[in-house]
Formats: C-alpha cells, structure tokens, sequence
C-alpha cells in the first residue's frame, strides 16, 4: 500500500515547495482579485501540509509496528506478550486510519466537494411498479439522511393514484453530502414480483435519480429574458384539481429548453422560487460537464459519468441482492440498504472511486 503511494507523496513535496515560494512572494499590489486567489493557494498549502504530515505519521506508524514484531518474537514473558500484542492491535489500527486519509488527501478537492444538493427523482419505465418504487427510493434517501444528520427539505412531492411517486425534488445540507449523494444519478432498476402480478411473474423497472450541486445566484446568473413562466392550478393524483388559484408555477429556460415545474406549496411566488432554484442548479450542473468535458484529465476526476441515462444499479428482490455496474459492488442485505444504510454501498464505491482516481492521477 505505502508503495503504491511513494509517487503521490514525491509529487506532492514538490508542489508544497512551490505554493509556499508562491505565498512567500505573493503580490497583493494589483488591487483586482489578489486575496481570493491567495485564499485559494494557501487552502492547497494546507491540504498538501496534512497530507505530508500523515505520510510522516504513518512512516513512524509502521516503523514501530515492525519493532514491535520483533521484539513480540523475542519475548517470552506471556504478560509482557499481551501488552505488545495491545500496542499492536492500537497500531494496527492507527495505520489503517492514516491510509485511509492518505488516499482522501492525495486526490484534489471535488469543486462541488462542500456544496449541497438538490436530489430529484422520477419514474421512468415500469408504469405504477416504477412509481411504487422511486417512493421506496425516497424513504431510503430520507432515512440516510437521518442516519447522517444531514437536513433535508421538500422542494416538490408529487403521488400517483397507486400511492406510488410523480416526481419529488429535495434538498439536503450537511457533511459530505455530496460526496456521498454524487454517486446516487443516474437509472435505478428494480427486479421484483409486484403485489398486483397474479402470475409470480418477475418485472423490471426503473427509476432515475437526478443529483444536482446546489447553485447559488452567483454560480449561475439567469436572465429575466431567457426564461418563460407559466402559471397553473396544482393538481393531485389522478390530475384532479387540488387548488382553486393558479399557484403551481412552470419556468421553461428558452435557450436550453429545460422545464422546471414546481406545485408544492400554496404559494406561487414561494413555487416561483423553488422552481428557479431547481432551474439555477440543472443549469449550474450542465455547465460543470460543458467545461469538465473540455479536458481528458478532469473527466477521469469525475465521479461516475453523472449521466442519468446510464444505468447503475439493481436491486433484485428475489435474490436479495443490490449491484452496482460501476464498480460490480454486490451487497446482499437489500432491506438493510433500503431502510437507509446505504453507506453500506457507498463505503464501497467510495474506495473503488478513490483507488480508480489514484492511478489516473499519475497517467
């Protein structure tokens, strides 16, 4: 393991030296944009600073664990062996934890890396079986948020008349959701006997996740002439009216053609709102992968291809089993992941992710 980090480390010596000359003689006379890019330099500084210090830690990690072997295999007194064999054990432990940073570290910064999230999920084919379970998709990612302390709100919920889901559209704010939610867009398919089949047969369905780094104003500036709003009654499952004004709210943005609606609260300014933040993060998304698609290097940095149209997990019901087509990540407890662990997939994936970036990072 430590090996296969040595050329990391090299490079990453080398740029430490360079940032600190740079801050050392950093200009602040050109009165433009000087501090921020100081910010951005001295945030580099410091990562490569810890990265070298827990290079240094785990060098001192392993030297000791290997003492301690050697003086385990000389001892003779069984006391004296049960407490080398605790320094082991804490070492042991300590190692593992310092790789794991180390591999963190190394990689840059994901630039939506401390950014929330805007997760929308839709049925796609599979008719009410489809609806029934993006439902089931939702209590999941609900339940994972809680289980991470992260807050969530409702931007949009929509039912079908089978109590299964339309459309919902949430928000979610806290510690790494990104890193983790990143790995969630894309086609969901699930492989199940439906209550309603008589026959036991097996149907396929899927479901889309769509998970959008929440853009703010200054990300993404809309103009008021680029975009069409419409106004409409909000409507319940079934498409009955549910509300007697014209709250629901529909923004179409002309020159890309994307369409956000919105009917979730009573309000249509607050619907107006919710549509336009939705609308500034589809659109804050697109250009991320417009400029990311520009450089080989950055698209072998990316986390899966984001592209909703590709298919990355199954869940097979009958088999008890969930894979993941990324990786070929296979997780036998499916009921445990859809009552929200799903850090029991995404452990994984974040591993695999980390070791495929590594070897990309020196190619």
């Amino acid at each position: 393991m430590t090996s296969n980090l040595e050329p990391h480390i090299k490079q990453a010596r080398e740029q430490y030296k360079e940032i600190e000359k740079q801050l050392a003689d950093f200009d602040f006379s050109g009165g433009g944009g000087e501090q921020s890019e100081y910010t951005k330099l001295n945030r580099e500084f410091q990562r490569l600073q810890k990265l070298l210090e827990d290079w240094d830690n785990l060098q001192k990690a392993q030297k000791d664990y290997e003492d301690n072997q050697q003086m385990l295999e000389s001892e003779e007194d069984p006391e004296f062996q049960r407490v080398i064999e605790e320094d082991l054990e804490a070492l042991s432990n300590k190692i593992a934890a310092l790789q794991s940073n180390l591999k963190a570290r190394i990689l840059p910064t994901h630039p939506n890396e401390d950014r929330n999230c805007i997760v929308e999920i839709r049925p796609a084919a599979g008719g009410d079986e489809a609806g029934l379970f993006a439902a089931e998709l939702y209590r999941m990612y609900n339940y994972f948020a809680e289980r991470r302390q992260w807050r969530r709100e409702i931007l949009e919920f929509t039912e079908n008349d089978v109590g299964g889901l339309k459309h919902a559209a949430f928000s979610l704010q806290g510690d790494d959701v990104f890193r983790y939610m990143s790995f969630e867009s894309g086609v969901h398919r699930v492989q199940r006997i439906p209550e309603t089949e008589s026959g036991g047969r097996i149907h396929t369905s899927t479901v889309t996740v769509a998970v959008l780094p929440e853009a703010e104003e200054v990300d993404v500036q809309i103009n008021p002439e680029d975009i069409r709003i419409d106004v409409f009654k909000a409507s319940g499952p079934g498409g009955q009216s549910v509300n007697t004004t014209d709250s629901a709210v529909r923004i179409t943005h002309l020159p890309t053609e994307q369409t956000v609606s919105c009917q979730q609260e009573k309000s249509q300014h607050r619907n107006r709102e919710i549509a336009m933040r939705i609308l500034r993060s589809h659109l804050f998304e697109q250009k991320q992968q417009e400029e990311a698609a520009k450089s080989a290097a950055q698209r072998r940095q990316q986390v899966g291809s984001g592209d909703r149209s590709e298919r990355i997990r199954t869940y097979n019901f009958p088999q008890n089993r969930i894979t993941d087509h990324r990786y070929g990540v296979n997780n036998h407890d499916l009921q445990k992941v859809l009552d929200g662990e799903v850090e029991l997939l995404l452990d994984d994936l974040l591993e695999h992710d980390i070791e495929q970036r590594l070897e990309a990072e020196l190619t």
